[in-house]
Formats: structure tokens, C-alpha cells, sequence
């Protein structure tokens, strides 16, 4: 039914392979890129019945992006590369005539920003060239954007609290790992904290505002604020909420590795001279600690991710809770993957379902919560990411 172009041979673009590669009713032709071929050729075979084509490609250049579009000819491109390169592949789709989907914002490699206004500035060449950008559709962003609409749609009149959380109560085994791309997961939970309320930004120090919560199945786990880059576009598209918050778990040994990594200086993305070269601190602290892709073999407990909203019903009020669970040992069975680079990667594949089979249809940049969330909701359940509603409970925020 339609051609996809997959750049990226991490945890992430291994779900996606493994995923579209099970749905050849819609997925006819396949290819898996990367800067390494190698990786991809694993993956590949992984997979089996040769059904991936690979290729070498460098996301950081237009021209050979360009160049591997027009001779594979997709009809889609899932980026689950670096958000650095986000950029690249959308000029590169937009000279091709090729529709663009991705899970991760992008970011500027010299400064840590979390920001859509980049990517929405290319909502018009989009529009003008009949063409769609789908941004940030992995779980957190993307589901949950999906899960506010679905409220929105079937639960409430008006929203006036979120609450997204996100809880990994899995055990890799390891002193100190990341679950996606370290670079760019350090950035993230050591920026400074920000969240919405009555009409302003309010910013906090880097995990000062912090509570236990409880999570289904796993029970208390202590939870900080932090910012996340989908309560930039929530609160774009649902202008009835008052406060729009994001919390994630983390252990006291991993923030003990933290805080120690900040102290030395290796999270910096500040350029240093090493041995008469240049080398950026947090690039090399990527190259020495554990890679993501490879820690599923020996991952078990499980994820727990939701949004928790109140707001009006009928002019009373309402709270709601929407979650999902999924555990690492069975991501891991599946996909070879765990579960934080599963609840990625199956959104990212559904995303560009909806699109191929006419779900959903516009042409320019859109988030995930701008389009009909029922039909996305139907598959997250048929492709391993079931869904728990709880109504008018204690939300514990």
C-alpha cells in the first residue's frame, strides 16, 4: 500500500522495523537507514524474510538525503534519527515531495532548547506542497497528546488540569544507563524545570518540586517536575487549561550519577580542546556508558505512562486518569528492544498508519492531539500498547 523510508538504527528504529515489517497490508516496501549500514543489516535480519532493504545515509546532509529519496521514492519517512536532525530530513521531504513523521522535537546541537517553534515555522511549505509533518508522535510526546484528545473528545467540556506522568519502574542491571540516546536524555532531565499555570510560564530548578506518586502495578515511586516538550503544543491546542504539568520517576542512585556527571563537567555540550581536538563532553560520556539498544535482554519490571486530568463535565467536576503499562521482558520478547524504545516505536508506526490508510488527512505541521484521536486509540491496543481508563479518582496532584 505505501513505501517508508525509516532513518534511524537505535532501540527506537528497531521497534519501527520490527513493527511495520508485521503489517505488510499497509506497509508494501521497506527501507532502514542509517549513517551505519552495519546496524541496519542486523536489524534486517533480525526481522527476517528479507523483508528490509537498507542503506548508508548521512541525516545531516540534504543532498544525500535527497538523493536516497528519489531513488527509494517513499511515501513516507519515520525520523527516529537525533532530534538534531530533524530539520535535514523535513528540507529533504520537502524537495522530494515525501510526507514526515518523527518523535522527538528539535533541538539545536549548542543549546539545550525544547521548543516546536522551529519545526512549525515549516507549517506553510508543508501546506503549500500538499504534504504533512507529523511531530512528535512516540508516547511522551505523541500518546499522550493522543490521550488529552480522547478526553477532550469523550470525557470532558473543558480541561483545566494535566498531569502527565511518567514512570520507568524497570531494572537494567547497570550502575548508570540511560533508556534512549544518552546525549540527548541528559539534556532533557537536567534542563531547569517549567510548567504552565494561569496563563504564564512558571520555571524551577532542576528537580526542586518533586512528590511520591502512585502508579498501577508498581505503587509509590517518587516524581519530579521536569519540562517536557509536548506541554509547549497542549497548551496551544487546549486553551482551557489553568495548569499543564510533566513528572517522571527517577531512582536515587541514577540522580546521584546525575548530579556527579553535571559536577565534573561531562554533561556540558560546550566544546572543549582535548589533545589539540575538539570533542564535546556529553558526546564522549555517550561513547563510554552502556547503549540503550542493548539493554533489553536483561530489563525486566514494566513502564507506567498516563495523563491525569481534571476539568468540567456537564457543569460539575471531573477527574480522569489514562494510562498505559507495558513491560519491559515482553517489549524485549517481541522486539528485541525494551519497553521505553516499544512505547516509542509503536506509536511512530501507528502515526504513519494513520496516515497511509486515510485516517487522518491535512497537509502542513501538526501535532498528534490536532487530529481524530478514536482510530489511533483502536490500534495502540491491537499493537501491544493497551489503554486503562480510571474516572473520578484522587489524582494526587
Amino acid at each position: 500500500m505505501a513505501r517508508v523510508i525509516i532513518i534511524g538504527a537505535g532501540g527506537v528504529g528497531t521497534v519501527v522495523v520490527h513493527k511495520v515489517a508485521k503489517a505488510p497490508q499497509v506497509f508494501t516496501d521497506i527501507m532502514l537507514a542509517s549513517r551505519t549500514k552495519s546496524k541496519c543489516d542486523v536489524i534486517a535480519k533480525a526481522v527476517g524474510a528479507n523483508k528490509i532493504s537498507t542503506a548508508q545515509v548521512d541525516a545531516n546532509n540534504v543532498r544525500q538525503l535527497v538523493e536516497l529519496f528519489k531513488s527509494f521514492k517513499p511515501e513516507m519517512v519515520i525520523n527516529v534519527a537525533l532530534p538534531y536532525q530533524d530539520l535535514t530530513i523535513m528540507d529533504a521531504c520537502l524537495e522530494t515531495g515525501v510526507n514526515y513523521l518523527d518523535t522527538a522535537n528539535y533541538e539545536p546541537p549548542d543549546v539545550a532548547k525544547f521548543e516546536y517553534k522551529w519545526q512549525w515555522a515549516y507549517h506553510d511549505r508543508f501546506r503549500n506542497a500538499g504534504l504533512i509533518a507529523i511531530l512528535g508522535c512516540g508516547f511522551d510526546p505523541g500518546v499522550t497528546g493522543v490521550f488529552t484528545a480522547y478526553a477532550s473528545k469523550h470525557h470532558f467540556d473543558e480541561i483545566h488540569g494535566l498531569d502527565i506522568v511518567d514512570c520507568n519502574a524497570g531494572d537494567h542491571g547497570k550502575p548508570f544507563a540511560t533508556n534512549f540516546n544518552p546525549e540527548i536524555n541528559i539534556r532533557e532531565v537536567t534542563q531547569r524545570g517549567k510548567y504552565w499555570e494561569n496563563g504564564k510560564w512558571i520555571e524551577t530548578e532542576p528537580h526542586d518540586i518533586h512528590k511520591p506518586l502512585n502508579y498501577p502495578n508498581i505503587g509509590p515511586r517518587e516524581s519530579y517536575l521536569i519540562y517536557h516538550e509536548e506541554l509547549e503544543s497542549l497548551v496551544k491546542h487546549f486553551p482551557t487549561l489553568k495548569r499543564a504539568r510533566f513528572w517522571m520517576t527517577f531512582g536515587q542512585d541514577y540522580l546521584t550519577h546525575l548530579r556527579v556527571i553535571q559536577n565534573i563537567g561531562m554533561a556540558s555540550i560546550r566544546p572543549i580542546l582535548y589533545e589539540g581536538k575538539q570533542i564535546v563532553p556529553i558526546q564522549f560520556l555517550k561513547a563510554v556508558l552502556p547503549n540503550p539498544g542493548e539493554l533489553g535482554e536483561h530489563y525486566s519490571g514494566e513502564t507506567s505512562i498516563g495523563c491525569r486530568i481534571r476539568g468540567m463535565k456537564n457543569h460539575k467536576e471531573k477527574t480522569y486518569y489514562i494510562y498505559n503499562n507495558c513491560k519491559h521482558q515482553d517489549a524485549y520478547k517481541e522486539t528485541g528492544a525494551q519497553a521505553v524504545s516499544y512505547t516509542t516505536g509503536v506509536p511512530a508506526m501507528i502515526g504513519v498508519m494513520m496516515l497511509i490508510t486515510g485516517r487522518w488527512k491535512a497537509a502542513g505541521v501538526f501535532n498528534t492531539e490536532e487530529f481524530d484521536p478514536d482510530p489511533f486509540m483502536e490500534q495502540l491496543s491491537i499493537h501491544g500498547l493497551p489503554w486503562h481508563e480510571l474516572h473520578d479518582i484522587d489524582l494526587e496532584l
